[in-house]
């Protein structure tokens, strides 16, 4: 099983004016990232960097606050977070109108949809309109991605200035690799970044997982600080066709000039 270093946690506590707070969040961080959901108090004292005397009594406050939840020795993280996502994401306006352009489009009605947010070199599924039972195996709501496994990752990377890229994305870099199809290097995601930005989407063809495609389109920006955004549609490659991808890229155009200018 594998935390963080606690030299990095007792870094980020001891410069905070809430260490308090910070440590709560750190407890949240490694349970997100554990690979069971669950970690007992010595993993998360060595997290935090502090007794387990000091840990137990921020675990029970997480507890009483229903932010974490105890199974047996182990904690994981507590149903009051869905209930806080929730409550964020119904919030969004995107995401309303996310849902209502799904649930009426011709050809996405029927496909499995989704809305992410640029978070560094990984992005944030928001939301899912699951219109296609039989692709199941693609990212659920909350799900985190590398930026250069997905098509959603790639196109809002696409829109970074090259020397942006450049500092993100060295021509050495080594990338996460899921499938035999992944891009390896960041030499390979400029490459390909080139094409996207001429024909305005990107194209993820079971780099993430076998038997999947997907198409991403940026969403225009709302001002100089709105979100990065974008929105992609899975599809199941063996009956994936030119046809298809048209409708498909034309349907997802439209709808991320929606989201980007609702009231026009």
């Amino acid at each position: 099983m594998q935390v963080k270093s606690q030299k990095n946690s007792d870094v980020r506590a001891n410069a905070t004016p809430a260490p308090a707070v910070t440590r709560a969040a750190a407890v949240l961080d490694a349970l997100a990232e554990s690979t069971t959901g669950r970690l007992t108090l010595s993993d998360l004292a060595r997290e935090l960097g502090i007794p387990k005397s000091s840990t137990s009594n921020l675990l029970q406050a997480l507890e009483d606050a229903q932010l974490i939840t105890r199974l047996g020795s182990d904690y994981a993280l507590g149903v009051k977070l869905v209930e806080l996502g929730a409550a964020y994401l119904s919030r969004r306006d995107e995401v309303r109108e996310f849902y209502r352009f799904c649930e009426q489009a011709p050809v996405l009605k029927g496909e499995t949809v989704r809305i992410a947010m640029l978070d560094g070199d990984n992005v944030i599924y928001l939301a899912r309109h699951e219109g296609h039972p039989a692709v199941r195996l693609t990212s659920n709501i909350g799900d985190k991605m590398p930026v250069t496994l997905c098509a959603v990752g790639k196109v809002l990377v696409s829109r970074l200035h090259d020397h942006d890229l450049e500092q993100l994305f060295p021509d050495d870099a080594e990338l996460p690799v899921m499938t035999p199809k992944s891009l390896r290097t960041g030499r390979e995601l400029k490459a390909e970044i080139a094409q996207i930005r001429a024909q305005g989407y990107a194209l993820e063809d079971e780099e993430s997982t076998l038997g999947v495609v997907s198409l991403g389109v940026a969403v225009p920006t709302r001002g100089s600080h709105g979100p990065s955004l974008a929105v992609s549609v899975t599809a199941l490659k063996a009956t994936f066709s030119e046809g298809q991808r048209a409708a498909m890229v034309s349907e997802l155009t439209e709808l991320t000039k929606m989201l980007g200018n609702p009231m026009g």
